[in-house]
Parts: C-alpha cells; structure tokens; sequence
C-alpha cells in the first residue's frame, strides 16, 4: 500500500483498564492518590537536595535527577488516564498520541542511562573512595547526567520520526489506557511484523545494554570490596541495596513493555501500570525510608520549618 499521506486518522480511541464504571470510579480515586502521593514526594526529595547542605553531595545530586525524571515518567500517562476513568469517550488526539510515544522512550531511555550513572557514582564511592569527589566532580556528573538525557532524545526521536510516517487510515482503537507503541504500530496500514522486530530491537539495545552495565558495575563493586574485607560483600550490598531494588523495579516491567512484550492484555497492562504508577512512587519511598542522611534531612527540614513558623508568631 502506498504510505502516501494517508494518516487520516485524527484521534485514537482508548480501550482503558476497565469497561464497568463502579470500578472506574473506584480506579480514579486510587489512581489518583497514588499520583499525588508520586508528584509531592519526588519534590520532597528535590527540595530536601536542594536545601539540606548534607545533601550537596554527587550520589544526591543524582537522586534528584532521578526524582526529577520519575514525576515526568509517570505524567506522560497517568493524569490522561486518571481523567479518562470519568469519560464514556476515551479518546487522545493524533498529536497527543505521537507525544505519548516519543516522551514514553525519551524519558524511559534517558532514566536507564541515569540508573547506570548512579551505579558507576556507587562503584567509585566503594572501590575508590580517596579519589571520589576529584572523579564526580560537579562538571562530570553534569556531563553524565546530560548524556541521559540526550541519549532518551536520540532514542525517542528515533521512535517518532518512523511512527508519524506510517499510514494510519482506519482502525483506531487501542486496548490499553495510553499509546503503546507496539499497538499504535499494529492499527498502521501495512503489514508491521518487521517494523515492530525492528523497534523491539532498538528497544532491546538501550536496555540489555544499560542492563548489562549495571551488572558489571555491581558485581565489580561486591568482588574488589570482598578482597580487601571480609565484611565487604554485606558492607557494599547494604550500600546498594537500595539502587540495585529500584533497577530491578524500573528493568522487569520496561524489558516486558517494550523489549519482550508478552501479547497477553491483562499482563500487558499491568506491566505498564507497574511501570508508569508504582515505579515512580516506589523510589522515592525506597530511597526515604531506607536512607539514613534523608531521614535526618526531613527531620532538620521540619525543624527548621517549625522553629521558623515560630519565630514568625
């Protein structure tokens, strides 16, 4: 079929996560709870770096870009989807779509690279700790931290600029709550099986890659620290441990959306809830919860806060 400016569809319609509206109502308030329980506690974390002097350090520089980069991972969909549980219509704009796509791998991309980032932070934290702050100075982690972000561009470029050539003159309908770039592809009107090979493949080298990296650096980290103290291997682990739950929180779900994804609906999409909602609300909670200096942030950041209300009265 000629690809000749045939993408006459001008909106997309969602399928959503549920069809009876009881359980939609029940899915708004908990979704949106959730949502705002992602937004206000990455931006406690943001606030806590940017004003706690203990903070001002290269491991917490690159938590608050995580932080920064989790609120965004979870808006590209959850407040579209959110408002949706009150619509009879679920529909998305053709543009509106396209974004989702590109902000979806940009950002997806751009937080795998920052995860091996961190993981390289923590290697030379433990295996050369006397030569750290020379190592992350301000100007690399600067550096790596824009090489994130310009690699998830590249990456969701990349995606957009092949999907918005694609012909897309009937079917519309997507069986899901945002636009998945594998179920946007199927509705193109051409046969896609290569396409979609194709893009699963491109997906598949950012993340095996990052993936791969990040076991290195790990395993790295655990065999220099074991030679050089018994206690080491626990020592780096419970240092770690934190990072190493997060990747393996954000890696599960994204390598079965986007790399190996499973054509099983219900699986499908749970996968993408888990990895749009429960992913950026469980890193902040991870790194809060189980961090000793944030935990003495917040209590100096309500002291202070409380100390100055009084002083105010």
């Amino acid at each position: 079929m000629d690809g000749g400016n045939q993408s006459v569809v001008s909106e997309f319609i969602f399928w959503g996560l549920a069809h009876s509206q009881s359980v939609q109502v029940i899915l708004f308030v908990m979704f949106l709870v959730l949502y705002l329980l992602i937004v206000s506690g990455n931006i406690v974390i943001l606030v806590l770096i940017t004003t706690d002097p203990h903070l001002h350090s290269p491991m917490y520089f690159l938590l608050a870009n995580l932080s920064f980069v989790d609120m965004w991972l979870s808006s590209i969909t959850t407040p579209k989807m959110i408002s949706d549980f009150l619509r009879e219509n679920k529909t998305i704009s053709f543009a509106g779509c396209m974004s989702q796509v590109f902000f979806a791998h940009c950002i997806a991309a751009g937080e795998m690279v920052l995860l091996v980032v961190m993981a390289y932070d923590h290697y030379v934290a433990i295996c050369k700790p006397l030569h750290y702050f020379t190592i992350m100075n301000l100007k690399r982690c600067t550096g790596l931290v824009l090489t994130s972000w310009t690699t998830g561009f590249i990456h969701g470029i990349s995606y957009i600029v092949v999907i918005v050539q694609l012909p897309f003159c009937g079917p519309k309908e997507i069986d899901s709550f945002f636009c998945d770039m594998p179920l946007v592809i199927k509705l193109a009107c051409i046969y896609s099986h290569y396409l979609h090979t194709l893009m699963n493949a491109d997906c598949g080298v950012v993340a095996v890659t990052c993936f791969i990296l990040l076991l290195i650096s790990y395993t790295y980290i655990l065999i220099t620290v074991r030679q050089s103290s018994k206690s080491g291997a626990s020592k780096a682990l419970s240092t770690c441990s934190a990072h190493i739950t997060v990747v393996m929180i954000f890696f599960v779900p994204c390598i079965f959306i986007f790399v190996w994804p499973l054509n099983i609906t219900w699986l499908d999409k749970f996968f993408a809830v888990f990895y749009s909602v429960f992913t950026p609300l469980l890193n902040p909670a991870i790194y809060t919860l189980r961090n000793k200096e944030m935990k003495n942030a917040m209590k100096r950041f309500i002291s202070n806060f409380l100390h100055s209300k009084g002083t105010s009265l």
